[in-house]
Parts: C-alpha cells; sequence; structure tokens
C-alpha cells in the first residue's frame, strides 16, 4: 500500500484537524498529511506540485478556492484538486468542474467512506490523464516532425490540425492553410474529380501521384493519402497526408538523363569512326580527281566542289557532334556562382535590355562557393539564359535567377515565364541535334549538359506549356 501525500489547505484550525481525523480513519489507506493555513501559503506549496492530490476549502479569507484552482491552473498545476464547501451550491459545483477540480464535497455529507472514494476517484482520473497527456505529446511530437505534411479536413475539405511541414511540401505556413479546402492545392481539377470520386465510392485514396500548386508558384509531384473517418458523434472527417515526391523524380529523371546521355556519347563516338574511315576515303578519292588533267571548265570540277564543302561540313559536324558528348576538360577553382552568374548577366544585358525583359535575383546568403571551371560554366549559363530570352514574349518577360543554400549543397533555379515546353519535347532536350527552333543546331543545351555534368552538378527541368520553364541545377558546395 503506497503512502499518499495529502496537502489540506484550509485557514480554520478546526476543519482542519476534522478532516484530518477522517483521513486518518481510512483503513485501506496510509496519508501523509501536510496543511497550508491561508491562501497565499497554499498557492506556493500547489506550485512546488509535491503532494499527489490537495484538498482546498472554498472560503479562504477574502479569497475563494475557486480563486486558488484558477491560480493552480494558470500555474500548470496537474495533481488532482478537490474542493471542499461548507453548504451545497451547484454554481460553485459547476465552476469548480469546469476549472479542472476533480470533486466538490460539501462538509456536512463528509464521512470515511466519501472522502476515501472521492480520493480514490481523483488519484485513478489524474493518472488517465496524465497518461493521455503523455500520448498527446508522443503523437503530437511525431505530428509535428513527420517531414510529410499531416492534415484533418472536413467534408467539404476545409483543413484544421495541420502538420509543420506543410511550409516545408507547399510554402504555405500551417496558419495560411487552415479554413482552406486541400482541393485547392492541386493544380489539375481533373486530378481533384479522380480523388473525390474514389473517397466516395471507396472511403480513401492510397498515394495518388499528384501534382501540387505551392506559395511561389512551383508545381511538385507528391503521393497523396487521404482516408475518410467517423469522429465520435458520426460526423465524416478526413485525414490527409501529402508525400513529397518531387526530390526522388528529380533523381531518377537525372539519372536516366545520365545514362542516357552516356549511351548517346557512345553511340556517336561509335558512328563518327564508322562515318569518318568512308570520309577519309572520299577526301582521298577527291584529291586523285582534283590532280587529273582536266579542263578548268569541266563539268566535274563543280561536282567536285559540291562534294568537297559537304564533305567537309559533314566532317565539322561530326567533330561538334564529339565535342558536345565528350567529357569536358575542366580547370577547376573556387569560384561564387552568384558571381559567375552576374558576369553572364551582363554580357547578355544588351539581349536583355533588345527585348525589354526583367530580371529578378533572388540568391540566398551564405557562402556559395563551388569547384569550377568558370569559362565553361559561363557558356553553360549562357545557353540557358538565352534559350530562356527566345522562349518569352518580348516586352513581357521575366527572369527569375536565385538560389538556395543547403547543407553541403546549392540548389540553382533559373525560371522564365515563356511559352514551355511539350511533355513529349522535354525528355529530348538535352539530346544532341534536337531543337524546336527554325534556327540552330541543337548542340547548345546537350553541351551546357556535358559541362554540367563534368561539373558533378545534377540538373532537372520542369515545365508547362504557356506558363514557363524552370531549370534545376544542384551543385556541391566546398567543405568549409
Amino acid at each position: 500500500m503506497s503512502l499518499i501525500h495529502v496537502l489540506i489547505i484550509e485557514d480554520d484550525g478546526d476543519d482542519y484537524f476534522l478532516l484530518s481525523d477522517t483521513l486518518k480513519n481510512i483503513k485501506r489507506q496510509e496519508f501523509k498529511l501536510d496543511w497550508a493555513s491561508t491562501y497565499e501559503s497554499g498557492l506556493s506549496r500547489l506550485k512546488e506540485q509535491q503532494h499527489d492530490i490537495y484538498i482546498i476549502d472554498y472560503l479562504l479569507g477574502a479569497k475563494t478556492g475557486i480563486d486558488l484552482i484558477t491560480e493552480a491552473i494558470a500555474a500548470k498545476c496537474q495533481q488532482p484538486m478537490i474542493l471542499l464547501t461548507g453548504m451545497d451550491n451547484a454554481d460553485v459545483d459547476l465552476a469548480a468542474a469546469q476549472l479542472g477540480a476533480v470533486d466538490y464535497i460539501v462538509k456536512d455529507a463528509l464521512n470515511e467512506e466519501r472522502m476515501e472514494r472521492s480520493i480514490r476517484y481523483a488519484l485513478a482520473q489524474s493518472a488517465s490523464a496524465r497518461a493521455l497527456r503523455a500520448s498527446e505529446r508522443k503523437y503530437r511530437m511525431l505530428f509535428e516532425q513527420a517531414s510529410d505534411m499531416i492534415f484533418v479536413a472536413d467534408l467539404q475539405g476545409h483543413m484544421s490540425s495541420i502538420s509543420s511541414a506543410a511550409e516545408e511540401v507547399t510554402g504555405f505556413t500551417a496558419a495560411e492553410l487552415t479554413g482552406r479546402t486541400f482541393q485547392s492545392l492541386f493544380q489539375s481539377a481533373e486530378q481533384v474529380e479522380a480523388l473525390l470520386l474514389k473517397l466516395t465510392t471507396e472511403g480513401e485514396v492510397i498515394n495518388q501521384e499528384s501534382q501540387i500548386l505551392c506559395k511561389d508558384g512551383v508545381v511538385r509531384t507528391c503521393a497523396v493519402s487521404i482516408k475518410k473517418h467517423l469522429d465520435h458523434s458520426g460526423q465524416v472527417y478526413y485525414q490527409g497526408l501529402l508525400h513529397d515526391m518531387t526530390a526522388i523524380i528529380r533523381e531518377q529523371r537525372a539519372l536516366l538523363m545520365q545514362d542516357k546521355m552516356e549511351a548517346t556519347g557512345r553511340l556517336m563516338r561509335t558512328l563518327a569512326h564508322e562515318v569518318r574511315n568512308p570520309l577519309t576515303n572520299i577526301h582521298l578519292a577527291l584529291e586523285g580527281v582534283a590532280l587529273a588533267e582536266l579542263p578548268e571548265d569541266h563539268e566535274v570540277h563543280d561536282y567536285v566542289d559540291i562534294i568537297r564543302r559537304n564533305s567537309n561540313r559533314i566532317s565539322d559536324l561530326i567533330t561538334e557532334l564529339l565535342n558536345s558528348s565528350r567529357p569536358a576538360e575542366l580547370k577547376l577553382l573556387p569560384c561564387s556562382l552568384q558571381s559567375v552568374l552576374e558576369e553572364v548577366l551582363t554580357e547578355t544585358s544588351d539581349r536583355i535590355n533588345l527585348r525589354k525583359m526583367k530580371v529578378i535575383r533572388s540568391f540566398d546568403e551564405g557562402e556559395d562557393k563551388v569547384m569550377l571551371d568558370k569559362s565553361k560554366m559561363k557558356i553553360a549559363f549562357t545557353n540557358i539564359i538565352i534559350n530562356a530570352l527566345e522562349a518569352m514574349e518580348e516586352g513581357k518577360g521575366v527572369l527569375e535567377i536565385g538560389s538556395w543554400i543547403k547543407p553541403g549543397k546549392i540548389i540553382l533555379f533559373m525560371r522564365d515565364n515563356g511559352i514551355g515546353i511539350p511533355p513529349e519535347n522535354l525528355t529530348r532536350l538535352f539530346e544532341p541535334y534536337f531543337t524546336s527552333k527554325t534556327t540552330g543546331m541543337g548542340l547548345g543545351l546537350a553541351s551546357t549538359l556535358n559541362i554540367l555534368k563534368a561539373h558533378g552538378a545534377t540538373v532537372d527541368v520542369e515545365s508547362t506549356v504557356g506558363a514557363g520553364t524552370i531549370f534545376w541545377l544542384t551543385f556541391d558546395l566546398i567543405a568549409s
């Protein structure tokens, strides 16, 4: 039988001794009693929280037990409190219960049995409350520390109880999302219709890949899971989770692009070797024809010139193709990415101003040095920027260039509001000789990718037709 520590807060000495005798007469439990004879000393002892239970008289001089319980609760006192009073008053009883007192006892009705039952009930209720609070803290911690956005929504989709990870996933804070519908986060109305249909017919959606429109206008791919539940009153509500898959998809695309470029490079080198062998024979044959003693006005000379010009053109194309797929030879030095980009913007400022374009800079503060071959990286950045300028309407183009610095990494982004790239072209964007322009050979971005890969950078491109394109470039920072 464990000893129960009790603090009696009572300003009348006679009442204290009567109550202490009642407690001592309880045979099934042993108590250690302490006494506080004033409101102030009782409050001080309550704040110490050194007792298992507190028995508080209603009348304590100029103040009441209700006042004391109010101050105790405000001071985070979590031990159970029982209120004693000399008269039966329903209003006092209700006020005490609403504040957190576990029981209300009229002194005239006090006896050993009533007191023992009240204390036993109060301690059991307190233990349950502590267990519930511990459980709430545990799940609240899991809720808040989760990397996925978790939310609760009503039947119409209005969100509440949103985890702090919402800001990482969507850019919106939990406060900004509270009251909004989860449907408003989706980029596509068709995806919302499909999701709601499945919720209606099956009661849940598991890992539906969806495009989520973030606060900064970026579209992220998320796995969405939502399940229908009933609360204690029978009302329908939803629990939902958004898992950001953007980084995984970006990494998969980068690996696929790397494999694709390596295969393309091997193919190009094999093809170049096979083409140059017969091309060499053509050049030798042309030299033989040129040495033949033919009249200057003979029509063969015209054909020889045509063959020579085109064979030289084929040789140049092969050289350019090999250069675009051959690993770039680099002279690496520590460089600030922002400074390199600023130089490129200065060098392309005439073209930017001529087309009346607007450039917005939003660089993250912090150390942004990486190992670069400055001249080659300027070529890569210039190719991306020029492509962005050519994709935007004159006088209405906005090019946003910025960076985010994370532990060991820096992410550059270049976003335009141009015509965008159709999905079928996006997968071929870095292929040699692929271009949607009426002019150009389609080797600029292939060379750009080659330079970036040689620097160990990862590249990802997102585009929406009619809305624009964004390039994401991730570099390793120099270890400090």
